[in-house]
């Protein structure tokens, strides 16, 4: 290999190191101070709202993965363009390595959570960078035959690929959440003074159980790097129009009086048949005994939950505060929450979409204005206020499956919590609509099971649901996108019977 796919390969060595060093160095600093981690969060920020909309429907919960991808290779392909151009000019090389290190830095010091320090990660990956470009691309000697422009070490440059590798799988290894994972694994939840009812579920083959697994309860978030809090260090502070701040260790929430519910939660970029969304059972502190302990003062219709990393959310303090169970959460499900939902401390507020009810990573609760603070999403011209639609899906049969003519269990959920679910619907070839059955309920805010059996006959046939909540409201045939409250539609699948 000589020429120009050697000089390539060269280019990704630099770039590997540059970036190596700098996740080595994010590890003793901070996750998300590492450049990609920062420019990665960056671009959340700065896309346009449909690219947003577009990443989640395509690609859902891997959203960030496919992120980090297309940012490797839009990286890969700079780097082996400049490896090539720096035989002849090896001023090019030094020039995209400071420039890649003063953009890391930028995007760091960029970010809410940032300090001084984050700007430190990508200088020394620049300088790491700059310091194997210089050991890879030597001047020719004087012999003959003359080779133009520089030469590079092709030894050096597999020993440089191997080294970035290695430092590499280091810093993503110290800057994981191992620490964390650790502390969390130590944790004794207590026992909550009042557990809640218990739901129980259907058994139907392919129906979402009703409790959601927390492996498979969804994950939409702008945090590319998971928030890393140890419990020892969190603090929760009560802040802004209050009568009196008030600040709380981990441990300090641990030792009130805590409940457990069960509370569906359902992001609102939730497609018609969309899976963002899931129950569970979470352990917490009731939200409006922190807000009456603070002392809310007049005007302050605004709880904006700040989370860890700097982002925000904003829930109407009524919500709060009107009897619904609104909770600063410490469990899912029996256990922790896990890292990836927040722990150590969440809020979960029944009846909202997330964006504007469930801060993971809570450590901070403000009492504000509507008029005053627009919080992260809202800036993004999502609405202020999202109260959750009525919504309803068919989770077996599945979509263009062929089934066994006859008898067929026709099964899925429907939520609309505050309200609850009155009654499920289900039509075969826009027939008339026939009624499910629905699973028992033990209160507004979880989902529901239905189940409707059908004899279906041989053929092509399109199924069709929708449900009717409980002050008597049908979701409407019309379907909406979800920007920027909300999709509506009844979710339909196409099967054959044979």
């Amino acid at each position: 290999m000589n020429g120009r796919p050697i000089a390539a390969l060269a280019g990704l060595a630099c770039a590997g190191s540059a970036l190596a060093a700098a996740q080595l160095t994010a590890a003793a600093v901070a996750p998300g101070s590492a450049p990609v981690a920062a420019v990665g969060a960056v671009m959340v920020d700065a896309v346009p709202e449909p690219v947003k909309a577009f990443a989640i429907r395509t690609f859902g919960v891997h959203d960030k993965l496919v992120l980090f991808i297309g940012i490797g290779l839009v990286l890969a392909s700079a780097a082996a363009a400049v490896g090539v151009l720096a035989r002849r000019r090896i001023a090019v090389g030094y020039t995209a390595l400071a420039l890649l290190g003063a953009t890391g830095a930028a995007a760091a010091l960029s970010r809410p959570a940032a300090a001084a320090a984050w700007a430190l990660p990508s200088l020394v990956g620049a300088v790491a960078g700059a310091l194997v470009l210089r050991m890879l691309y030597r001047r020719p000697s004087a012999a003959p035959p003359p080779v133009p422009g520089r030469v590079v070490d092709r030894r050096g440059v597999l020993i440089a690929l191997a080294g970035a590798g290695a430092v590499g799988a280091a810093g993503w290894r110290l800057g994981g959440t191992g620490e964390v994972e650790t502390a969390r694994g130590a944790v004794r939840l207590p026992e909550p003074i009042d557990a809640g009812p218990a739901g129980e579920g259907l058994d139907v083959e392919g129906l979402t159980p009703y409790l959601t697994p927390n492996a498979e309860f969804y994950r939409v978030d702008t945090a590319l790097v998971l928030p890393q809090v140890l419990p020892d260090d969190y603090r929760l502070r009560v802040t802004g129009r209050v009568d009196r701040p008030l600040e709380f260790a981990y441990q300090d929430l641990l030792d009130r009086d805590l409940v457990e519910r069960e509370i569906t939660i359902s992001c609102v970029s939730n497609e018609v048949g969309g899976t963002l969304a899931g129950n569970a059972r979470w352990l917490g502190v009731p939200l409006a005994e922190l807000l009456e302990e603070a002392g809310v003062r007049p005007g302050a219709d605004q709880v904006v939950g700040r989370s860890h990393d700097g982002w925000t959310a904003g829930t109407p303090t009524s919500a709060c505060t009107d009897g619904r169970d609104a909770l600063v959460a410490v469990g899912m499900n029996g256990e922790p929450l896990p890292i990836e939902h927040g722990f150590p401390v969440r809020m979960i507020v029944p009846g909202l979409y997330g964006y504007v009810s469930a801060t993971k990573w809570l450590v901070e609760i403000e009492l504000a204005s509507f008029a005053d603070f627009d919080p992260y999403w809202v800036r993004r011209d999502w609405a202020a206020e999202a109260p959750i639609k009525t919504f309803s899906r068919i989770d077996t049969p599945k979509p263009l499956r062929t089934i066994a003519a006859g008898r067929t269990a026709v099964a899925g959920v429907a939520w609309a919590q505050r309200r609850g679910i009155d009654r499920v619907e289900v039509r075969v070839d826009e027939g008339p609509w026939a009624e499910a059955d629905l699973a028992p309920v033990i209160g507004p805010d979880t989902w529901r099971q239905w189940l409707w059996e059908w004899d279906a006959a041989p053929g092509r046939h399109k199924l069709e649901v929708r449900a009717t909540d409980a002050a008597g409201d049908t979701q409407t045939e019309e379907r909406v996108t979800p920007f920027p409250d909300g999709a509506t539609g009844w979710h339909s699948v196409v099967v054959t019977a044979a």
